[in-house]
């Protein structure tokens, strides 16, 4: 459990900083749908390219630490929910937006669950590993 949550944190990290750095180099390019928003959402869109940069940094951090600090994942699993909560409300008032949208929303909607569980697996595990008994020598 300790790996896989460790390799998925990585991924999430690495993949939040390409998307955020991105989002900072192309501006409204890099949203589908958005090339002629104007420059009110351009700087908008390279702003949060930035935080989402440092979100994935944050990721990366968490998945460097040895154990994985399961309260860690489970705020950035909790943010990333929240990102998906926020383009279900979007969709309710605005309609459906470009497909790439809607498979991010998916991905932000599944992926926190198993990030919840494992974390809660990795946290378990360490609380058995500092509880249990020491082995007296042979």
């Amino acid at each position: 459990m300790a790996r896989t949550l460790r390799v998925l944190a990585q991924l999430t990290g690495w993949a939040c900083v390409a998307i955020g750095l991105s989002h900072v180099a192309l501006g409204n390019a890099a949203i589908p749908g958005a090339g002629s928003a104007g420059a009110t959402v351009d700087s908008w869109g390279r702003f949060m390219g930035a935080a989402f940069a440092g979100y994935g940094i944050a990721w990366l951090w968490a998945a460097r630490q040895r154990p994985v600090p399961a309260r860690a994942v489970q705020l950035l699993a909790a943010v990333f929910l929240l990102g998906g909560v926020g383009r279900l409300i979007s969709l309710a008032v605005h309609g459906w937006p470009h497909w790439f949208q809607v498979a991010l929303t998916v991905l932000e909607l599944v992926l926190p669950p198993v990030f919840f569980w494992l974390a809660h697996a990795e946290e378990r595990a360490v609380a058995r590993t500092v509880t249990a008994p020491a082995t007296p020598a042979a």
